[in-house]
């Protein structure tokens, strides 16, 4: 029996057992924008959230509306923007809370926008069926001064989410995108093979791409302590801007999560399908190849410590199993939802790429939120101490402080982070063990080998007007023909240039910096025009490296996140 039907089996299993279970939601989808309000709420309500775990997204819509209804509406939503945030919040999920103001009084035709927050919505007079239907657009023109030709984005599509007898949320996207990005975007492409964030392309038109977007997954509570979903999504752990256990950056993946939230205990399993790798051409994605798999499992133990207080524990391993007639297998080993994945990994001889680490966050005064990262990839304490140089010492760290309402000013946030990556980490010998998924990583989109730190300031002046400015710098060392210096996750490790003296930054030393603003107006429910402005260059001790170009665009967005291409 093959590994897709093993998932599905189970996944069948567990429908049976939620026949009784609690309703349950979709999940609000991946969107820095929409997460840092909750961010923000949480941290002014001066408690943790005792319905999600905010390392752990996406949230279910069910989970932030239970949240939003714990809010104190007179000690935490202040200022205008806040009771606007609010109340955007609760209407953006008016299913699952009390008191939204969703209700339009004037529809279209008295069908379209009953409800601010649908273009569309459906339900039968039991509500067994729920269904909401959005439009999606994200319209942008721009251009930059590395390139005559003007920059677009060209994005159409429709998401739809509901319920199922009260007991099954789903959730569905498609997308089509033509898309001509920045020089700097375009030789991340040709260097690769891949566009960012996506996975199967193909070349249009003047130095344009064409590419396919689709998400959707089912979500259901086995109990009402117990969740499952199981899809095809994109996942984000931790609670910086950054992540370096897993990230938003590569592509969507199949993938099955169980979610325990015990008293304060919250226990997350996720077990995810990655590409090990994709071979390109110069016009693009062969698309009549089978692309090599490889898995992802990882879990998470976090304990919340008192009101203000998360820690947590995490494990990941990275396999594949190829035959000698190239078929790919799943190690049925790894389907053990508690046993500690470094002691299975031995046992099958030490044969895959096992990831441990600890992450925390500490909640304080009603204005702060400390948080960080610590990933073994692979690390020897005799070596650590009397031989840092030391290849094996794999590791990487974050540290990060986000502050609200900054000098009591309201609405203006502050974000400040740290990350740091040892060579090497998250590499290894094969492409079905490295930390990687379609040729792109995992966890942080510079790789490996690199120091970075992070400004983001959001200022809200208006409840409709926001504004955004962020600050990039970094310090990388990069590979001249035929070396390894650590950087490249899709690099064997074996291909190192040396055991002993490795540092981070080694190779051609490279400074990269990349300074943004934007703003944002929301004229409509979910619907935005942005205005957005950066310089973005690389400077290296090789001049073949350098990179220098302003970029601005104006964009057009209905229910769809700003696109990133912060790397």
């Amino acid at each position: 029996m093959g590994r897709v039907q093993l998932f599905f089996l189970g996944l069948i299993a567990l429908q049976c057992l939620a026949a009784d279970a609690a309703a349950q939601s979709s999940n609000a989808p991946l969107n820095r924008d929409y997460y840092h309000l909750l961010d923000r709420l949480e941290i002014r309500h001066n408690h943790l959230s005792a319905s999600y775990q905010s390392a752990v997204k996406p949230y279910t819509r069910q989970a932030i509306a239970a949240f939003i209804d714990t809010l104190d509406t007179d000690q935490v939503l202040s200022s205008r923007a806040d009771r606007f945030n609010n109340n955007y919040l609760r209407n953006d999920n008016f299913k699952w809370t009390a008191n939204h103001q969703n209700l339009n009084p004037k529809p279209i035709w008295n069908t379209i926008y009953k409800y601010r927050s649908d273009f569309l919505y459906g339900a039968d007079k039991k509500e067994a069926i729920v269904v909401h239907f959005n439009p999606v657009l994200n319209l942008g023109i721009g251009g930059e001064t590395a390139d005559g030709r003007y920059t677009y984005l060209n994005t159409r599509g429709a998401q739809l989410h509901g319920m199922i007898d009260g007991k099954v949320g789903f959730y569905a996207y498609l997308g089509e995108n033509q898309m001509r990005p920045p020089t700097y975007v375009r030789q991340f492409i040709s260097q690769y093979t891949v566009v960012p964030h996506e996975g199967f392309w193909k070349t249009f038109g003047d130095r344009g791409y064409d590419f396919f977007t689709a998400t959707g997954y089912i979500s259901f509570n086995a109990t009402r302590h117990i969740n499952f979903q199981f899809g095809h999504d994109r996942q984000f752990w931790g609670d910086g801007y950054r992540s370096l256990i897993l990230s938003d950056f590569s592509p969507p993946a199949l993938f099955l999560r169980i979610n325990t939230r015990v008293w304060r205990i919250n226990y997350t399993n996720l077990f995810t399908q990655l590409y090990a790798d994709a071979y390109g051409q110069s016009g693009g994605s062969i698309g009549n190849t089978a692309f090599p798999k490889k898995y992802l499992i990882a879990h998470r133990l976090s304990f919340d410590i008192g009101r203000h207080v998360t820690l947590a524990a995490f494990e990941s391993v990275v396999f594949g199993r190829e035959d000698s007639l190239g078929n790919n297998h799943f190690e049925l080993s790894y389907l053990n939802p508690i046993i500690f994945y470094r002691a299975l990994e031995q046992q099958n001889g030490s044969l895959d790429n096992a990831l441990l680490g600890l992450d925390a966050k500490w909640n304080f005064l009603g204005h702060f939120s400390l948080y960080g990262q610590f990933v073994f990839d692979e690390l020897k304490v005799g070596e650590f101490f009397k031989n840092p140089g030391w290849w094996g010492n794999k590791f990487s760290y974050q540290l990060g402080l986000k502050y609200i309402d900054v000098l009591n000013v309201s609405n203006l946030d502050l974000q400040l982070e740290y990350n740091w990556a040892r060579p090497y980490t998250y590499t290894h010998n094969t492409i079905y063990s490295n930390y990687a998924n379609y040729r792109q990583p995992v966890a942080h989109p510079l790789g490996a080998n690199f120091r970075e730190f992070i400004a983001v300031a959001r200022y809200q002046p208006l409840p409709r007007l926001s504004l955004t400015g962020k600050l990039f710098a970094a310090n990388y060392g990069l590979d001249s023909a035929g070396t390894n210096y650590g950087k490249e996750i899709l690099k064997d490790y074996t291909t190192r240039v040396s055991d002993e003296g490795n540092f981070v930054g080694q190779g051609i030393a490279t400074n990269w910096l990349l300074a943004d603003f934007r703003a944002s107006y929301m004229f409509w429910h979910n619907t935005f025009i942005d205005f957005n402005i950066a310089w973005r260059q690389q400077e290296s001790a090789a001049d073949q490296y350098d990179q220098r170009t302003l970029l601005y665009s104006l964009t057009l967005r209905w229910n769809a996140p700003f696109r990133l291409h912060e790397f």
